[in-house]
């Protein structure tokens, strides 16, 4: 096949790159290099960006070009749509460019599609699993319940968990599946919602096959060290590896399914290769829920440096409490099944980190970014 990925010199992008050319696919990459990503000189400061130079056709450009667009869509059977601007608190300020580039790059692609001559037989989008908001709970008063945003007058008071109006017993966390609320607490999953319900809706009205996955925390080798914005694996471990004290938001016991990079690039490939997926929408996760202390621990266990951890009661508006996958459906239509746990993951990624220069981070710039903004508290 011939394959176009857009952002395919990020994280995820690269990896399936990788793994389609060893397939012996045509791969076309369509990334605009951003320095928050990739620094400022690719060539020599993203190892991702190395990893396919060479090995794809690359074209750097952006999604909101319909030239850019143009240029890659030609003589390629499928888009595998990566590119986006991704980070939820980031996303609440910069409101303009993450709808411009997850949103409108999106509509410019489907009006190319909808409206030129192409090859394009299927279009997979990454969408993610913040378009669900909370996760799924169940209520013994009423059944399967799902939460709405937290007030900042509860968690001011240090109660973090999740309520739910007339429920007066305590709510359990279950997996959520593909047919939960979509219910998103920030531009972001908006705007991943608004791609995926864009492309689903369009793409079997042209001819052309639609998948949407829902991606869970990703992570492993490869992904950014140095960006604030790509999830707490990364700062903790810039954290820990600078002997810096870590603070734990809320009480540490806020939980996300962490899904190993080689699971989500084998995800991606039944996606693109299997007709079952055509029009359908998966999770792709582990089904495991892991709570924020739990991750820190074994971080510092795995790189053997200890570093305080304070639990400090701080918070960011528009976190959620908890959110982990249900991944039956993906089971069931593609034969999906995660085969890396999150201590061998972590493992793995701690292996890379080791042989990784680390430089000071910018998560505090972030935080403070966010203060003043008003939507972290602390």
């Amino acid at each position: 096949m011939k394959v176009l990925i857009t952002g395919g010199a990020g994280f995820i992008g690269s990896n399936l790159a990788l793994h389609l050319l060893k397939h012996n696919h045509q791969v076309t990459v369509l990334d605009n290099l951003l320095p928050q990503i990739h620094g400022n000189s690719p060539a020599d400061t993203s190892p991702l960006y190395q990893s396919i130079t060479g090995k794809v056709n690359f074209i750097e450009g952006t999604v909101t070009s319909k030239a850019d667009w143009e240029k890659a869509i030609a003589d390629n059977e499928v888009i595998v749509h990566f590119a986006a601007e991704t980070g939820t608190g980031q996303s609440m300020y910069e409101i303009e460019r993450y709808t411009n580039v997850n949103i409108q790059g999106t509509a410019i692609m489907l009006d190319l599609l909808a409206n030129s001559k192409h090859q394009v037989k299927k279009v997979l989008i990454a969408s993610s699993r913040s378009i669900y908001g909370e996760g799924r709970y169940y209520s013994e008063e009423l059944g399967y319940v799902y939460p709405g945003h937290r007030t900042q007058q509860l968690m001011d008071a240090g109660d973090f968990e999740v309520h739910y109006p007339g429920c007066s017993k305590p709510l359990k966390l279950v997996a959520t599946d593909e047919e939960s609320k979509i219910h998103p607490s920030s531009v972001y999953g908006i705007t991943k919602q608004n791609q995926e319900q864009m492309i689903m809706t369009v793409c079997p009205t042209i001819g052309i096959a639609a998948v949407a996955l829902r991606f869970q925390n990703v992570y492993g080798p490869g992904q950014s060290l140095s960006n604030p914005y790509t999830g707490i694996l990364s700062i903790f471990s810039t954290l820990i590896k600078n002997g810096t004290p870590i603070n734990i938001f809320e009480d540490g016991l806020e939980s996300r399914d962490f899904v190993f990079i080689d699971d989500v690039v084998e995800a991606t490939y039944l996606g693109i290769t299997k007709d079952e997926a055509n029009s359908q929408t998966f999770n792709v996760g582990t089904g495991v829920a892991t709570d924020v202390l739990t991750v820190a621990n074994t971080l510092i266990s795995k790189y053997g440096k200890s570093v305080p951890l304070t639990v400090t009661g701080n918070y960011r508006l528009g976190d959620i409490r908890h959110n982990y996958a249900d991944i039956t459906k993906i089971g069931k239509a593609l034969g999906f099944k995660p085969t890396v746990d999150f201590e061998t993951g972590i493992g793995k990624f701690t292996a890379w980190v080791n042989t990784q220069q680390i430089g000071a981070g910018r998560y505090e710039d972030s935080l403070a970014e966010m203060k003043e903004k008003g939507l972290f508290k602390g």
